[in-house]
């Protein structure tokens, strides 16, 4: 059988990713496209509801080493065979074929990738180490770096490759784009609490439970109903979103309008957020379930970033539109 593209794995490894991917200009849409399958191996080891502990450790560390290196250790060997049926870990069989195709891009952007995809990458062994333990924002805003920060930092640095706005504001937007990895990673944080508890994660940070609060594990997996608890959790997790989002506009107002390509990359992500978490505020039900928009959603707002996106005047207008537009959740 013949094993599946790049560009395939992407795809199945994340159809609304791959939508923004696909509209980027070459040689960045490989570039980005690589260095995304490189983090959803080092996703798919920290993840990993069936691995130990120390296990993960110790493939965390072994990719990173290789990323670094561009040569695999023996201990990677066995992701060739793991097979749990899940996007991620198709990409992680074909990890080897993605490490190999690093080495064939320019020098200047494999350097970006596998300077910011490792550091992660270790960032995520030392979270996996720790443990399931956020005392507080500034714990929360670490972990959220590590696996999604970096990525603002990752991707800032192989557009000022190209761009030579980007490269003369290159400071603030490096700024900026760690904010707008926080900003949907707190996002993910909120649509996947359930989800995160039942692997064993709670990502709400201890400082945001009210005094006299009951345990969040008791709910999210439904033991105690709290709903005065639950609004004031979630409207913190909401408002901390909402600070990030705002400074995610302003990374997408320091793009060149003429780039679309490059834009609608980053503005399908934010506006993807922005409507999710309009969803999702007030809506206690993201306690026990997944919260993800619809369909039609999606297809509405790839239409109309198409169309206007270049615009730093419609995404304000729309960002405000998406909010006001979400239904309250049924009583």
């Amino acid at each position: 059988m013949t094993p599946p593209s790049l560009n395939e794995l992407l795809h199945a490894a994340s159809r609304t990713f791959a939508l923004g991917i696909d509209l980027l200009p070459e040689p960045l849409r490989s570039e980005v496209e690589l260095a995304y399958l490189v983090l959803r191996v080092s996703d798919y080891l920290e993840d990993n509801e069936s691995m130990e502990r120390g296990r993960k450790i110790t493939l965390l560390e072994a990719w990173s080493a290789a990323l670094r290196s561009g040569r695999a250790s023996p201990a990677l060997a066995t992701l060739a065979t793991v097979d749990d049926g899940t996007p991620d870990a198709l990409v992680a069989r074909n990890a080897d074929r993605v490490l190999a195709t690093l080495t064939t891009l320019r020098p200047e952007s494999r350097k970006v990738i596998v300077e910011h995809t490792a550091d992660s990458t270790d960032g995520m062994a030392r979270w996996v180490d720790r443990g399931p333990d956020i005392a507080d924002e500034s714990d929360l805003d670490d972990y959220m770096h590590e696996v999604a920060g970096r990525v603002g930092w990752l991707l800032t640095d192989l557009f000022a490759l190209d761009l030579p706005t980007v490269q003369r504001d290159h400071a603030r937007l490096r700024h900026l784009g760690r904010e707008f990895g926080l900003a949907l990673q707190t996002v993910n944080v909120i649509r996947g609490l359930h989800g995160d508890w039942e692997r064993g994660w709670v990502f709400i940070p201890r400082s945001f439970i009210p005094v006299g609060a009951p345990d969040p594990v008791a709910l999210l997996d439904g033991s105690v109903r709290d709903p005065d608890s639950e609004r004031v959790i979630l409207d913190r997790l909401v408002d901390k979103a909402e600070r990030h989002l705002e400074a995610a506009r302003g990374y997408l107002a320091g793009l060149p309008r003429r780039r679309h390509g490059i834009r609608l990359f980053c503005l399908l992500p934010y506006l993807f957020a922005v409507r999710t978490l309009a969803i999702s505020r007030a809506n206690p039900r993201v306690f026990h379930e997944e919260t993800k928009i619809g369909r039609a959603d999606v297809t509405a707002i790839v239409r109309d970033s198409r169309l206007f996106g270049w615009s730093n005047g419609w995404i304000r207008w729309y960002g405000a539109r998406l909010r006001r537009t979400a239904r309250p959740p049924a009583s």
